[in-house]
């Protein structure tokens, strides 16, 4: 599984980065960004969860 967050839907409220900041983190324009690489296996019900909680619906699984 992969992460992407969509930056024209990303409000920069931090909910994923609080929720697995392994896999979110903040880009150089202050708006969330996930990991190119695969998601470890052991992080994934994390990302879910990241997934389900963002308010605008700005992370999606590749």
């Amino acid at each position: 599984m992969k992460a992407r967050v969509d930056k024209d839907l990303c409000i920069s409220c931090g909910l994923c980065i609080s929720i697995c900041e392994e896999v979110f983190h903040w880009g150089d324009d202050d708006k969330a960004e996930a990991i190119d690489e695969e998601v470890p296996e052991d992080l994934e019900e994390d990302v879910k969860e990241a997934i389900e909680s963002c308010p605008t619906e700005a992370i999606e699984e590749i």
